[in-house]
């Protein structure tokens, strides 16, 4: 069965999960972590790596005993590390860190001292009080923990999007190879670029129908196949994602995309625009009574209804069908018109790669610029920067600039944003940088007015440029923080300051809705991919998906400028 990257960062992470509650060597720890981190987010998969005959400790942080582990896992699926493991720790117990504000140290304490392993004793034994009876769990934390719970179980299960990328990515390579298969899409929340999806829908076109049917259902990482029929089928992966295949004929191809691509609300809104003109639109083409029209081809389908074709990302029912109808529809950025990346790590702090290494990936990807925004000071778990040791990689940067062609270095820092506003490194220090972003890293459970008005005031600070992630939030982990979002876009235009949607697929922040926002406010924003190694800049991709998902043209992207284009828009008038 082929192994993926996110199954080998879900071994590492695990690991790492029951050696922290073990409370084991924390470098073990990190490595564990690392790891995992490093593997999946990889832009290629690690068992393609190997079957190319690469050394995988050339992999940053992989030294030889890790590299033996992921090659036992792509062999396996698992390792013996772990099977050792869970015998010690109970699968479930590893489970409950997965619930926002348990860390290691408590779900210790919850298993050793009142013998809950599952979610269903915490909750029983909150619900008791029982809770307080440990160090550091008072009635707010209990209360929390009933409400995290309860969020928890509302949540059906879902998948980041570059995660079901993985797998998606794979089927549909198997699939291509049927005989007679002519096109293999996957539809769906997926193709809408939505952060996280669900399950998977593939939509495939062939004159074979049964051929591809038996051969999804006989695909090594089914589990479990729940329905097989003429032409559909659904079946669960090793890894938990349900997916449903559709096989129409080609000359329905166009109705089926649109169809199956959604969302409900859209396509709703389409077919009472058909039934107004007196057709019937359904996944297999577009009727006038018992004529088909049209259906071939998505942009059938909507001439079919007096509309141009709106691209899938926008196809939520929030307006784009207005905006087609009057010849409104955005001019959606792509990925070809990033010209840079405002926001990327090195070895100096938490990244896995030097400078030259970041420096030379960024031009390969096709950019012409990167800022270099480590950690600062405040940081310690990032070994951020302190004045001196960022000085001295201004100085660095400036050699490199000096002998690297086709691609520029800025000299930036990701400055913390502290509790009371103030940034983290005196203006002196900042104002020898090219770019300064500023990010909230921690105190994330203050009010929103407090959070807002921290927020505001780092804005003013005549040498803030962007805003990083500005939500907060990570996906699956950690809920945004509580903020005003439109005071926060309302104010950032009178100080010169813009706003990053930070591509990493864990954040992926701004959200959508307030990329939105910040074009009607008329603030720029920065698509980041927020890099920690030379693959990361693949994240881009995920970035853009969002910006698409949030309207944004390539004249709303601030890093879609020439340099010196972003150089004067840089330089604050406060």
């Amino acid at each position: 069965m082929p192994v993926h990257n996110a199954d080998i960062a879900a071994v590492f992470n695990e690991i790492a999960d029951i050696l922290e509650i073990q409370g084991e060597n924390p470098f073990r720890i990190r490595a564990y972590r690392n790891a995992a981190r490093v593997v999946g987010e990889l832009g290629k998969e690690t068992s393609e790596l190997a079957n190319e005959g690469m050394d995988l400790t050339e992999l940053p942080g992989i030294g030889r005993d890790l590299a033996a582990k992921i090659r036992e896992i792509l062999d396996t699926g698992s390792c013996a590390v772990l099977k050792r493991l869970r015998k010690q720790v109970p699968v479930s117990v590893t489970q409950l860190m997965r619930l926002p504000g348990l860390g290691p140290k408590r779900v210790s304490a919850l298993w050793h001292d009142l013998g809950i392993q599952t979610v269903e004793q915490l909750d029983r034994a909150a619900r008791d009080r029982r809770l307080g009876e440990l160090p550091g769990f008072g009635p707010k934390t209990e209360q929390r923990i009933l409400e995290t719970i309860a969020a928890h179980r509302d949540t059906a299960v879902r998948f980041k999007l570059a995660v079901a990328a993985q797998y998606a990515s794979a089927l549909t390579r198997y699939l291509r190879k049927t005989p007679g298969v002519e096109n293999v899409v996957v539809t769906g929340s997926f193709r809408r670029m939505k952060e996280t999806v669900g399950d998977l829908d593939i939509l495939v076109t062939t004159g074979n129908p049964a051929a591809v049917i038996a051969r999804f259902a006989s695909y090594d990482e089914v589990r479990e196949v729940l329905s097989k029929g003429r032409t559909r089928s659904t079946v669960v992966l090793k890894s938990g994602i349900q997916v449903d295949l559709r096989v129409v004929a080609p000359e329905s191809f166009g109705a089926a995309l649109h169809y199956f691509t959604g969302s409900k609300a859209h396509n709703i809104a389409i077919r009472r625009l058909g039934q107004e003109r007196g057709l019937k639109i359904n996944e297999y083409g577009v009727f006038r009574g018992a004529a088909r029209i049209a259906g071939d081809t998505e942009e059938s389908v909507y001439r079919s209804v007096g509309l141009p074709l709106i691209p899938p990302e926008l196809r939520e029912d929030r307006g784009e069908i207005e905006a087609a109808s009057r010849g409104k529809l955005p001019m959606l950025v792509e990925a070809r018109d990033l010209r840079g990346d405002l926001h990327a790590h090195t070895s100096a702090t938490d990244g896995r790669n030097s400078l030259r290494e970041m420096a030379v990936a960024a031009k390969t990807w096709g950019l012409e610029y990167l800022a270099i925004t480590e950690h600062s000071r405040h940081l310690t778990v990032a070994r951020g920067l302190d004045a001196a040791h960022l000085l001295r990689q201004c100085d660095e940067i400036d050699g490199l600039n000096a002998e690297l062609p086709g691609i520029t270095l800025l000299k930036g820092i990701e400055v913390d944003i502290l509790e009371d506003g103030s940034l983290d490194l005196p203006d002196p220090v900042l104002a020898q940088l090219d770019l300064v972003i500023g990010a909230v890293h921690g105190q994330f459970h203050l009010s929103r007015a407090r959070q807002t008005d921290r927020i505001v005031k780092a804005m003013e600070n005549p040498y803030l440029n962007v805003l990083a992630h500005p939500s907060g939030r990570l996906l699956g982990s950690r809920e945004p923080y509580d903020v005003d979002m439109l005071k926060i876009l309302s104010t950032a235009p009178s100080h010169g300051c813009f706003l990053e949607l930070n591509a990493h697929p864990e954040r992926l922040d701004l959200l959508d809705t307030q990329c939105q926002m910040a074009r009607e406010e008329g603030v720029l924003v920065a698509v980041n991919s927020d890099a920690h190694s030379v693959r990361d800049f693949d994240n881009l991709v995920y970035g853009v998906g969002q910006a698409r998902r949030g309207w944004l043209e390539k004249t709303d992207i601030l890093n879609t400028r020439k340099l010196h284009a972003l150089r004067a828009l840089l330089k604050r008038q406060d």
